[in-house]
């Protein structure tokens, strides 16, 4: 029998969300800011992001729900047009940090510029793309919690690309929109690999 990681003491149960795709035109459209209080709806459909992006990093949910991984999802890509992302991160212990960023944005950034080695992925991007997506190698976002409250938080690294990526999705851009197709490797020698 497969022991499953549990979430709040429970076993996790899959979401009912559909993950837009790329050829969806609504990815394409600049996401509305968020009018507090949220709805019960907006705050079941994040909790329910959350927990398929937990689902989706480990391995024997990921393998029975056949998941591809994937540590971010911007609302739009569930089909709703509004300034909220969520980040999960699994952390060395094999927990989980969860980001929620209701109407972010980048009030500073680092000069220096960072891409993933192994190339970023989307879960709305179903195909192999090749190429680099420079990032800030530092953020500094500004954005509101659940309640609406005003808070900052500074992110470097992995997580700050996957809060770049995210950000972009609000604005109507996909990483893809990112890549040189002719020359997917343009000016790599300019950014520092991670």
């Amino acid at each position: 029998m497969i022991k499953y990681k549990c979430f709040r003491g429970e076993i996790m149960k899959l979401p009912n969300i559909k993950i837009l795709d790329e050829k969806d035109k609504l990815l394409r459209t600049k996401s509305k800011e968020v009018i507090f209080p949220l709805s019960k709806e907006d705050k079941k459909n994040i909790e329910d992001m959350i927990t398929y992006l937990k689902m989706s990093q480990i391995p024997e949910y990921e393998e029975e729900y056949n998941l591809r991984a994937g540590m971010g999802l911007a609302y739009v890509q569930i089909g709703i047009p509004k300034r909220i992302f969520v980040i999960v991160e699994e952390l060395d212990d094999g927990s989980f940090k969860d980001y929620i960023l209701i109407n972010p944005k980048i009030i500073s950034h680092s000069e220096e510029e960072i891409f993933v080695g192994e190339g970023e992925g989307c879960l709305s991007v179903n195909r192999e793309i090749e190429g680099i997506v420079p990032r800030y190698a530092r953020i500094t976002v500004e954005s509101q919690d659940l309640e609406g409250n005003t808070f900052t938080i500074r992110v470097r690294e992995d997580i700050s690309v996957a809060f770049q990526h995210e950000l972009d999705h609000l604005d109507g851009i996909l990483f893809v929109d990112k890549i040189d197709p002719k020359n997917p490797y343009k000016n790599a020698s300019k950014y520092r690999e991670i």
